[in-house]
């Protein structure tokens, strides 16, 4: 059996459809499925249209959480609430194509890989400033973590015994794609074109994306930090250079007064000191987090489908 996870953020207008046609996808190709969705803290009518799918449809389980959580708490509860032999996570917005499945499913079950990853070959009508940050940040994340995570998605199938192993990984704060890269197994990808939305627009603002890069790196590698230590030997190598040109200038009566020298050093150093600082700060409060160990999510409500007999031979 396929557990199948749906993030859902305000996703009213399309919920109940995306289900509906994961279902026929699926059912057309003989995958016995859980539906698993995840309210992560809609404002909307979406807890609404997921309750009627518990009415119309077999084996449909819902999570609500008590407020917003973000997207990757909302896998981390799929995820833990899965009790299929592979789990399948995609958005419930449709961006990530269902008619994929059964061909992910194959290549689990026929072939013995334990993870299958969609792998994004167009990244649909992005702008060309978007298509530029995101290369700069999968690079920087390869450089920093050592893990290639170019034009990755969260549309994955995880083995039952990768889905174990993911849920030894006790932080608080996760990011999916670089903990499930991490954790290694057999995989392989598969392509996909990014689907257009149907409804609606996109949740992530530019401000959450640059959260998510800082994040994620800060959390897979502590390169910044090592960054902070050549940068002090750098400005050191070059004081030793400057002192040498100063003491030259003294003694051979070519010196010169003013403060340019003296305002330019300031400025330069006390700028990277307020950065390394920032970056410093952003370690500790990591730290900060972890140790206050407090959940990642709060489950308010929980349904499951309570389909009649007479409506299961319907069906």
């Amino acid at each position: 059996m396929i557990s199948i996870i749906l993030p859902v953020y305000n996703e009213e207008k399309q919920i109940y459809a995306s289900v509906q046609k994961i279902r026929n996808i699926v059912l057309s190709a003989k995958i016995r499925n859980q539906i698993i969705l995840i309210d992560d803290g809609s404002t909307d009518g979406s807890w609404s249209e997921m309750q009627r799918l518990t009415e119309d449809f077999n084996n449909v389980f819902l999570l609500k959480f008590s407020r917003n959580f973000g997207k990757e708490a909302a896998l981390c509860a799929g995820l833990e609430a899965a009790t299929g032999d592979a789990s399948l996570i995609l958005d419930a917005d449709l961006q990530h194509p269902p008619e994929l499945i059964p061909e992910m499913v194959r290549l689990w079950r026929e072939e013995g890989y334990e993870v299958v990853e969609g792998v994004k070959v167009r990244r649909g009508n992005e702008t060309l400033g978007g298509k530029i940050a995101a290369l700069t940040y999968y690079r920087l994340f390869n450089k920093a973590t050592g893990i290639n995570l170019t034009n990755a998605s969260d549309f994955k199938l995880l083995d039952r015994k990768v889905v174990e192993a993911w849920k030894t990984l006790k932080e608080t704060d996760t990011f999916f794609r670089g903990m499930s890269a991490w954790l290694g197994y057999r995989r392989i990808q598969i392509p996909f074109e990014v689907q257009e939305r149907r409804e609606g627009i996109s949740k992530w603002s530019l401000q959450s994306l640059v959260k998510l890069a800082i994040d994620s790196i800060t959390s897979f590698s502590t390169m910044p930090l090592h960054i902070i230590t050549g940068l002090g030997i750098a400005l050191l190598l070059f004081d030793v250079v400057l002192v040498g040109q100063t003491l030259y200038m003294k003694f051979s009566g070519q010196a010169f007064t003013g403060f340019t020298t003296v305002i330019i050093l300031t400025l330069g150093i006390g700028s990277c000191i307020m950065i390394s600082l920032g970056i410093i700060g952003i370690y500790i409060s990591k730290i900060y987090d972890e140790v206050k160990g407090r959940p990642r999510y709060i489950v308010t409500e929980q349904k499951k489908s309570e389909v009649k007999s007479i409506r299961r031979k319907i069906q």
